[in-house]
């Protein structure tokens, strides 16, 4: 079957990437929560996982472009990796605290509080870094404008005259996407096309309502 004629949209076309430096941060940021969180949220070895993830984010700033501007096969393995080890520590964390939650392991409310904020917090920054990553082939393939369909249709994508010419999604655009889907429990001006982005949209809204939900029922429960 013939493959329909692509016509380019505005908003397809190569640009001059972005920094790593501020997910770099958010990345220190999900380090410096997972290790502060109880040891009994943790996984056993969770300096050593912390301390892996450290290492990972130094070996990527190393072989990766300061600035995203083409596709990099070794920093985006290497990214994938870290990204992928940060989910497996914090889901862990989320199964301990729905589990002390459900045996009444956890009688301060403060606490509760405090260690339930940080793992729906890292869940937000987590998912927002693999729309990041997988969104049209990830940050350097969307540089070099290689992938013809979008997976996440932006408003300024539906209409030029909402953006600037040169306007092109940055991980701070995902970040909004994650916030308000962990908050809203549905996407809001940023809208999932394919279905993986759907899939993990489905996930994100269905952890974030599960831990909220749990972690205010158990609080006020306590403060009772």
């Amino acid at each position: 079957m013939a493959r329909p004629d692509f016509k380019s949209p505005h908003w397809h076309h190569p640009h001059e990437g972005e920094h790593r430096f501020p997910v770099s941060l958010v990345v220190i940021l999900v380090v410096i929560l997972q290790f502060l969180l109880p040891t009994n949220l943790s996984l056993r070895h969770q300096n050593w996982i912390c301390f892996l993830e450290v290492a990972l984010l130094f070996s990527l700033l190393v072989v990766g472009q300061t600035r995203i501007s083409v596709h990099h096969t070794p920093s985006r393995i290497l990214s994938l990796v870290l990204t992928s080890v940060m989910t497996l520590s914090n889901t862990a964390s989320a199964i301990l605290l729905v589990r002390r939650l459900i045996d009444g392991g956890i009688t301060d409310a403060n606490s509760l509080l405090r260690s339930g904020g940080s793992i729906w917090l890292t869940n937000i920054i987590i998912f927002s870094l693999w729309y990041w990553e997988f969104d049209r082939g990830g940050p350097g393939a969307r540089a070099e404008a290689r992938e013809e369909y979008a997976d996440f249709l932006f408003p300024q994508m539906s209409d030029a005259e909402f953006a600037h010419p040169d306007w092109h999604p940055k991980y701070a655009d995902y970040v909004y996407v994650s916030i308000t889907n962990a908050s809203a429990f549905s996407p809001t001006d940023a809208l999932p096309l394919s279905r993986w982005a759907k899939g993990l949209m489905t996930i994100q809204s269905l952890t974030s309502l599960v831990t909220v939900g749990l972690v205010v029922a158990r609080a006020v429960n306590i403060l009772h």
